[in-house]
């Protein structure tokens, strides 16, 4: 993978009706990941139901500058990220 990947920020509707926003230059790949255990700690004991949020166009670092953003909302500001 090259540096000048286009990375994503998404969000993914949870099981247990939760949110879980993270990064990856892969969405698929990693909503798989998710899906197989092979992701992230968060999803043991959930499973991952659908992609909510999907924002392209970033690097790495503005990826996890808006990653931060994002998990700092409450979940009242989340749902209404996902209405505009």
């Amino acid at each position: 993978m090259n540096a000048q990947s286009e990375w994503w920020v998404y969000m993914i509707l949870c099981s247990d009706n939760t949110y879980y926003t993270g990064i990856t230059t892969d969405l698929e790949r990693r909503f798989d990941q998710h899906k197989t255990g092979k992701g992230a700690k968060y999803f043991y004991g959930r499973q991952p139901v659908e992609f909510v949020f999907k924002e392209s166009g970033h690097d790495r670092s503005s990826a996890s500058q808006r990653e931060a953003a994002i998990k700092s909302l409450t979940r009242q500001q989340k749902i209404a990220l996902l209405k505009v």
